[in-house]
């Protein structure tokens, strides 16, 4: 699914070495415009009600497990020839650890089919990028609590997600290749306000950018500030870049504005205010000097 190491396509987060590598796929288009019924809604509603109530739901048809998948940014769902593997459990058991994800367990057969499932397998399904993401085969067999955590948080991305060392490795492997970070202080009093901004504007990319949060609080986080030659002073900012090319822009703002996030997309979209990799502008300034 990834393409061949690429050093300048990781520079921006290579302090956390994850090993991911940058997709070389199409961007996908696609919106899923049908609300699930009442009935799922309401049990994919009580099972993130809060810690300690959620439990997976039972999809005993193909229409609800589409109306499941629909319904949720990431849905995680074992299909399983029956309840008695060992899978179950583990399911079960990582449940209350991942509050923003709806999980989900079906044993139907039409279900395992229509997902062209034929084994016991474990599948992560994710609204931003339209991706179905499979545990399979050996990976099951080998299966614990530990390596199905890692699968589930590497993968986990929203509309708007946490950038760290493990969700690092989803981002970059999504097929999707433009990422629009918003570079903010997490305690900062404005922070709440301006991230609801940044969701909303998030749903008019859905699809084609990838939107994440970069906490300037996180010292970890230092170097992928510093890619884009920014200083602490210039924050909060936007900043723009595209995987494929190591094509980058910034914008320092005071605050989140819907409008100004979708100008400043559009404008990079249409190749307006692209700057080269933080590599290129290096010898540029030597040069200059």
């Amino acid at each position: 699914m990834s393409a061949a190491p690429n050093t300048k396509t990781r520079a921006w987060n290579r302090s956390k070495k994850v090993g991911a590598m940058p997709s070389r796929c199409l961007i996908l288009l696609f919106l899923f415009t049908y609300k699930p019924s009442p009935e799922v809604a309401a049990e994919i509603q009580e099972s993130s009600d809060g810690p300690g109530v959620q439990e997976p739901v039972r999809l005993t048809d193909v229409q609800a497990a589409m109306e499941f998948i629909a319904a949720a940014e990431v849905a995680v769902i074992g299909f399983f020839q029956d309840l008695e593997v060992p899978a179950v459990s583990l399911i079960h058991g990582v449940v209350q650890n991942f509050q923003d994800v709806s999980f989900g367990i079906s044993t139907a057969s039409e279900v395992l089919a229509h997902y062209n499932i034929t084994g016991n397998t474990i599948s992560l399904f994710r609204l931003v990028d339209n991706k179905q993401l499979d545990m399979k085969g050996e990976d099951m067999e080998s299966m614990d609590a530990t390596k199905l955590s890692r699968f589930i948080e590497s993968n986990n991305l929203h509309l708007v997600t946490e950038y760290n060392a493990i969700t690092a490795i989803g981002l970059f492997n999504s097929m999707i290749p433009i990422h629009l970070l918003l570079i903010m202080n997490k305690a900062s009093s404005e922070f709440e306000e301006n991230l609801h901004r940044f969701q909303e504007a998030a749903k008019l990319f859905q699809g084609r950018i990838l939107f994440i949060l970069v906490d300037s609080g996180v010292k970890q986080n230092e170097k992928a500030i510093s890619f884009f030659k920014l200083k602490m002073s210039e924050l909060p900012a936007l900043a723009i870049y595209q995987t494929l090319d190591d094509k980058w822009d910034t914008l320092p703002i005071t605050e989140v504005l819907v409008e100004q996030v979708q100008n400043f997309c559009d404008g990079f979209l249409k190749g307006k205010g692209l700057r080269e990799n933080h590599e290129s502008e290096e010898k540029t300034s030597k040069v200059e000097l």
